[in-house]
């Protein structure tokens, strides 16, 4: 009786830590892409940005990524790849409104995509 009871304990505390490191993991990864994300964005605005500039956010997601297929789904992750590789190509036509609104929406996405995994009543059902 006291081994599965403590068997219980321990797993239950596994899966707790598990997942704080998680929660931990998803929001530190954004809000660092956020950051950088911010000063694209001004970049942009002022039409000082260079398509390295937004390569380096680019490779900076890369990196990411490949940890965070574990705990978001795929669509989420291609959608940020998909956002970040149009901004890229605008700037390098240097169409730099339309790499400033692409920009826009993966700083949306990068507040969003962390908020679908906090442990709230609407993200449980």
């Amino acid at each position: 009786m006291v081994r599965c009871l403590l068997t219980i304990i321990i797993t239950s505390l596994i899966i707790i830590s598990g997942a704080i490191y998680e929660n931990y993991f998803i929001h530190s990864t954004f809000d660092e892409m956020h950051i950088m994300l911010d000063e694209v964005h001004q970049k942009l605005e002022n039409e000082q940005a260079t398509v390295s500039d937004i390569i380096a956010v680019q490779d900076f997601w890369i990196t990411k990524k490949k940890h965070l297929h574990a705990y978001i789904p795929h669509t989420e992750i291609k959608e940020v790849d998909l956002w970040i590789s149009e901004c890229v190509t605008y700037t390098k036509y240097q169409k730099f409104d339309d790499a400033e609104a692409k920009i826009e929406v993966v700083r949306e996405l990068c507040e969003q995509i962390p908020k679908s995994f906090l442990i709230k009543i609407e993200n449980i059902f």
